[in-house]
């Protein structure tokens, strides 16, 4: 029964023609169109009346025409019944689209063909998504396998290598073709293998998600690089596993560095030590030296004994802290105290402190300081006045006996400029570009002869950098003498009265000095060169003794060596600023570290002074002559 009252056919048409998704329209036999539905009109442009009658390849693109598809497609159709494609299509307005097209072929009750049904739809966003996704995934692809600094590649869920880029080829050393199919554990060192690491990695990336590591990796050529390696399971919608990503970064440049910085850090631990080892045997010769100068005054070989040996203690001391600033230079660990400094101070300190070395080798040194203006500087007196002794140290030492040494200061609004000039064996045109860089040693056998090891004048350029100047060798050839001109930034505003060239001698009163050294050499010499300064002095050899005696003696002043066994310098220290009546106590450390944490840690101890070994006479003398000079001394 119908229920509409339509017949079957009628409702049949309705719901077609209502259509408006699908394009669903009748072609003849010979492919022109003789039905035309509400979505044929919607997708393709055209009305009714404007289509029917026409053939239908006036839907297809020019080159479609061309090789007679439209034809081809009707073909297809009656020799199976049935035909279906996908590809562009034209609409009335000249626009593409991409349609998803279905040809039916329509027999009559005889056999005979009627003509075709044909269903259209446009699929052009899903087209366009399709496109997006494709070229989205293609540009990963490039961009992937481009990939040089990475070892991008994929593993099958067994550990087989499925995928392989540039990076890897690279890092790796394998083409593609060489490892695509085998097993990833070739890329590990054979103890690795031998312990199942291969494995644990892909169990932890399956258990866990992802598996990060660094470690040792083998390439094809048997070379080991430092890898650091991101493995990721890889899902598929279902959950089951597809496989892994692993990505391989080549690190051993960083580990080659991180390496470099451990053996740079144990190896100024080791100079250190080796500094303050070798202080220890130089401090007790330094003081029987000075005790030698004071007793031998009227005897000219002990004199001559006294300075020979003044000398070489002094060379002695020169390499060790060349070596240790060498250690702080390359690590970067020198620190500069900044005040206003006149350089025409550093100049006169530098020379006072080079006069013993310059005189032992009948050299003359002249020295030309301005009047105005003023040479003001930014920087560390004591780094700069170390400069230039290094830069006098190193004219003296190139300049034969009896030759000459020139130093000039002069300044302008913008920079001091200093210059020492020498009549020495010159410096050759091949060694003058390098004469500043680490460990740089001419040919020359003066050089030779007096030894060094190549460190002066890098620590030069460096403290002049760190002052934001410049130094520059400049010589005319060997046997012709050479000049070094350092510039620094100059200050104008005025500095205050100088003190520099004062008198380090001692005070007429006696000082009460206890000195406190687990050497006993150190100690006994240290007391005897005290007493023949005119103190009076008593000597221990470990802390609880140091303690005893202080109690009783009530000194003014307390030499104490640091590194005693048992109880250290820094506990006897503490201990002493606790003892009543020992206010005015004066603490001086004694000790072969040098460094400016190691100065802190003596402040922070409670000493007054950090003296370095082997103590120098005129620093011991002014420190003392300052207490000596205080209300209540002796």
């Amino acid at each position: 029964m119908d229920p509409t009252g339509l017949g079957a056919d009628l409702q049949f048409r309705m719901l077609v023609e209502g259509v408006k998704d699908y394009a669903i329209f009748m072609l003849d036999t010979e492919g022109r169109v003789i039905t035309w539905n509400a979505g044929a009109e919607q997708i393709k442009g055209y009305s009714a009346q404007e289509v029917i009658g026409s053939h239908f390849s006036r839907f297809y693109p020019a080159e479609a025409i061309e090789r007679s598809w439209p034809q081809t497609e009707l073909a297809e159709a009656r020799r199976v019944g049935r035909f279906e494609d996908e590809g562009w299509r034209v609409r009335k307005d000249g626009s593409m689209f991409w349609a998803n097209v279905i040809i039916t072929a329509l027999y009559g009750p005889d056999g005979e063909l009627r003509g075709f049904a044909k269903i259209t739809r446009d699929l052009t966003e899903r087209k366009r998504q399709e496109e997006s996704l494709r070229q989205s995934e293609e540009r990963f692809r490039m961009l992937v396998e481009g990939v040089k600094d990475y070892a991008i590649f994929m593993l099958d869920p067994e550990g087989r290598v499925a995928t392989w880029n540039a990076g890897a080829e690279r890092i790796k050393g394998y083409s593609a073709q060489e490892v695509i199919g085998t097993h990833f554990s070739r890329f590990y060192p054979a103890e690795a293998i031998e312990r199942g690491r291969p494995e644990m990695v892909l169990a932890s990336a399956r258990r866990e998600g992802s598996f990060e590591d660094e470690g040792w990796r083998v390439r094809k050529d048997g070379s080991a690089f430092w890898a650091s390696v991101l493995v990721t399971a890889i899902h598929g919608p279902s959950g089951e596993l597809r496989g892994f990503s692993k990505i391989t970064r080549d690190l051993s440049e960083r580990k080659r560095l991180e390496q470099m910085e451990f053996n740079a850090r144990q190896m100024e631990e080791f100079v250190a030590m080796l500094a303050h080892e070798l202080r220890n045997p130089l401090a007790p010769i330094a003081n029987a030296t000075s005790v030698l100068q004071l007793e031998g005054k009227d005897n000219a070989q002990v004199v001559w004994a006294a300075g020979l040996m003044e000398r070489q203690v002094g060379q002695l001391v020169r390499l060790v802290d060349d070596l240790l600033d060498v250690s702080r230079i390359t690590r970067g660990k020198i620190a500069l105290e900044s005040k206003r400094v006149d350089l025409a101070d550093v100049v006169t300190r530098a020379a006072e402190a080079s006069r013993t070395w310059i005189d032992a080798r009948e050299q003359a040194l002249e020295v030309q300081l301005p009047a105005e203006p003023p040479a003001v500087v930014q920087g560390d007196l004591a780094r700069l006045t170390q400069v230039v002794s290094n830069l006098l140290h190193n004219a003296a030492k190139f300049t034969p006996p009896r030759g000459s040494i020139r130093i000039t200061l002069e300044a302008d609004d913008a920079h001091a400029t200093l210059r020492i000039r020498d009549n020495g064996v010159g410096i050759s045109p091949e060694l003058l570009p390098q004469v500043f860089d680490l460990f740089t040693q001419g040919d020359r056998s003066l050089d030779r002869a007096e030894g060094g090891l190549g460190l002066g004048l890098t620590i030069v350029r460096r403290l002049v950098e760190l002052h934001g100047g410049t130094v520059q060798a400049l010589s005319e050839g060997s046997g012709r003498g050479s000049e070094f001109i350092v510039r620094l930034p100059r200050q104008t505003r005025p500095l205050a009265p100088s003190t520099v060239g004062a008198p380090a001698t001692q005070a007429g009163r006696k000082l009460r000095v206890l000195v406190v050294d687990d050497n006993r050499d150190s100690a006994e010499s240290m007391a005897l060169l005290l007493k023949r300064m005119g103190n009076d002095v008593h000597a221990v050899f470990d802390g609880p003794s140091a303690l005893e005696l202080a109690a009783q003696l009530q000194p003014d002043v307390v030499l104490l060596d640091i590194g005693m066994p048992g109880m250290t310098g820094y506990d006897v220290a503490r201990a002493l600023r606790r003892i009543p009546g020992l206010a005015g106590l004066s603490l001086f450390a004694m000790t072969g570290y040098g460094q400016e944490a190691d100065r802190r840690r003596t402040r922070e101890a409670g000493f007054d002074v950090h003296l370095v070994k082997p103590i120098r006479t005129d620093v011991l003398k002014q420190h003392l002559a300052n207490i000596a000079d205080r209300p209540g001394a002796g």
